[in-house]
């Protein structure tokens, strides 16, 4: 979302064309019967899961083959918001001929992505991420009535917020990505805390190993030693006096703090290869990984805005050559 969108335009500039098409005609509503399900041979899935802290509620129905736990047919009925309903149909249409071990690894991550117009521009406001975090959770629902399990066998993250059932690394993620600093700013990223507040800080009416304002302290400790470490290499030698060791730590240091969670969230990462003088120029060479070398913006957008930042807080001689 563009800066054009927050000054200028309307709470619809910051919903994707695909999330709005999908709220207005969804296209796997609907139930599936008994009866289909027996026509095709298959096990009829039903499963409920409501989020209390905002009365969203879901439902999913999977017919699933027996014999080789394919999900046949996938559809839902929502009870809640528009985004809740964009949310529930992707998921539906993400669970569709999949094995049920390949259903349950289908992330509110992945149902965000999955509505995206753009790969590097959000599909919802980050106060709706949580409607596509009850889509994953009936997922895990569904699964687990299917193979006959308990729901938290297949959590594989701890769950700081219950209430908007967020994950550890998603806080930890997701304040890093934004440079966070309040509980208020993480509450409307990920809903976290805004409901009964229990994971906020201790004292309330459920005890926690972590909290959020750990996570904050956690996130600020982090800076500060970033900063240190990056100052005790530049207090005196500037970049272009730097070893070779110097350098690459230096560069290290600011993609960390500016710019890898942005190309990680993008399903892609960057690794220093090497760096060359050039005549009065400073090179840095890199190489994308994951989904980022074979992206477009790779070599213009995206590379810019790395060189940009490293000629802003290291040295205006630098240039980044992708290879």
């Amino acid at each position: 979302m563009g800066i054009d969108n927050l000054i200028g335009g309307t709470i619809w500039d910051e919903y994707s064309q695909k999330v709005t098409d999908l709220m207005n005609n969804p296209q796997n509503m609907g139930e599936i019967t008994q009866e289909e399900a027996d026509a095709m041979g298959a096990k009829l899935i039903v499963a409920d899961f409501g989020a209390e802290s905002c009365g969203d509620a879901v439902r999913l129905y999977w017919a699933v083959d027996p014999k080789t736990d394919k999900i046949l047919r996938s559809k839902f009925k929502s009870f809640g918001c528009g985004t809740a309903i964009a949310s529930s149909d992707t998921m539906a249409e993400l669970c569709k001929d999949k094995t049920v071990d390949e259903a349950v690894k289908i992330t509110n991550i992945d149902v965000e992505l999955a509505m995206r117009d753009t790969p590097d521009v959000p599909a919802v406001p980050p106060q709706k991420m949580h409607c596509s975090v009850m889509a994953y959770d009936v997922i895990k629902k569904a699964a687990a009535q299917y193979k006959g399990v308990d729901m938290e066998s297949f959590e594989e993250e701890v769950i700081v917020c219950e209430c908007a059932r967020v994950s550890l690394s998603t806080l930890k993620e997701v304040i890093r990505l934004n440079d966070l600093t309040t509980v208020e700013q993480i509450a409307d990223y990920t809903k976290a805390g805004a409901f009964c507040k229990s994971c906020i800080r201790p004292g309330g009416h459920e005890e926690k190993d972590i909290y959020l304002v750990d996570l904050l302290e956690e996130y600020e400790k982090e800076k500060l030693a970033n900063k240190a470490s990056l100052g005790n290499d530049t207090t005196t030698n500037s970049f272009a006096e730097m070893t070779i060791v110097q350098r690459i730590k230096a560069v290290d240091a600011i993609v960390d703090e500016n710019i890898r969670q942005m190309l990680i969230m993008d399903g892609g990462d960057m690794e220093i290869l090497d760096i060359k003088e050039n005549g009065e120029n400073i090179d840095i060479y890199i190489r994308y990984l994951g989904a980022c070398s074979g992206c477009a913006s790779s070599s213009t957008g995206t590379l810019f805005a790395i060189e940009n930042i490293l000629k802003e807080k290291l040295d205006p001689n630098i240039r980044v050559l992708p290879l």
